[in-house]
């Protein structure tokens, strides 16, 4: 169903063999794509090197404006790309505060990070797009959830750039006239539920929300990464052609069952 065989796409944010990206770049290595990559630090680019040999890997720090602008320079030796997977995100939770107590030092470094990033490197891409890219961003199921603390609503904030980002590349194929832009790049996000993740072990009191989580799905049993890396690889792909500007919720049902029976049971005893 997927023909991705010699698609191009970039991928960001691979840090171990639990993370999305990683899950994901493999599936879609498995179907013949070619993959590129950027990483934060010497040791995930030796990581990377091994589990994806011969494949082009960029140091890039997304929080460095120098580094961001290094990598502008190095990226336009790359073929051009038929799809973006932004999968970024930090938040400093080392010294856990009430949500009204966040610092603008953390709140800024996790918004250049976590959000902004995604518009910065949909700029410097611009006209390294194929035609009918694809960009998508992983977000989370619900950005009000407290463990998530002021990584919440920035994660509300990079689901809003989607659409922000997505009128803006078709006004500008239309206003302009730009080649290499033809008003068909996407660009979607991934709101997955809580994920057995090595970044999710630095949220405080995840395991906790983690098996409450669990209850609340329809199924009672919690996300797998690959589920996760199964519908960004749909969204990559021109089988999801029809839609952009769009998050796709993908928390096993979790979102419609709050008032689980059971649950609510428990609580009430």
């Amino acid at each position: 169903m997927f023909d991705l065989k010699n698609k191009h796409f970039f991928i960001t944010g691979i840090s171990n063999k639990k993370s999305v990206a990683y899950v994901t770049a493999k599936q879609l290595q498995s179907l013949g794509s070619l993959l590129s990559f950027s990483v934060q630090n010497e040791t995930q680019k030796n990581f990377v090197e091994k589990e994806f040999p011969n494949e082009k890997i960029f140091l890039l720090d997304v929080g460095s404006s120098t580094s961001i602008e290094n990598f502008s320079k190095e990226m336009v030796t790359l073929p051009k790309i038929d799809g973006l997977l932004h999968c970024l995100a930090y938040a400093n939770f080392q010294n856990p505060v009430p949500f009204h107590e966040t610092s603008w030092e953390n709140f800024q470094e996790a918004t250049r990070i976590s959000a902004f990033s995604l518009v910065e490197l949909s700029r410097i891409f611009k006209n390294h797009f194929n035609a009918s890219a694809s960009v998508v961003t992983v977000s989370i199921s619900n950005t009000r959830a407290t463990a998530y603390g002021y990584l919440g609503p920035i994660k509300a904030m990079l689901n809003s750039l989607v659409d922000y980002l997505a009128k803006s590349f078709s006004l500008m194929n239309v206003k302009s006239g730009e080649s290499g832009l033809s008003g068909e790049i996407r660009f979607n996000a991934v709101a997955a539920g809580p994920l057995k993740t090595s970044a999710s072990a630095g949220i405080p009191n995840y395991i906790e929300h983690y098996l409450y989580s669990e209850a609340l799905t329809l199924r009672k049993k919690n996300l797998d990464t690959q589920e996760v890396a199964n519908a960004i690889t749909f969204l990559l792909s021109s089988m999801s052609s029809g839609i952009n500007a769009q998050v796709i919720t993908v928390d096993a049902g979790m979102g419609a069952n709050y008032f689980d029976e059971n649950v609510v049971k428990k609580f009430s005893k």
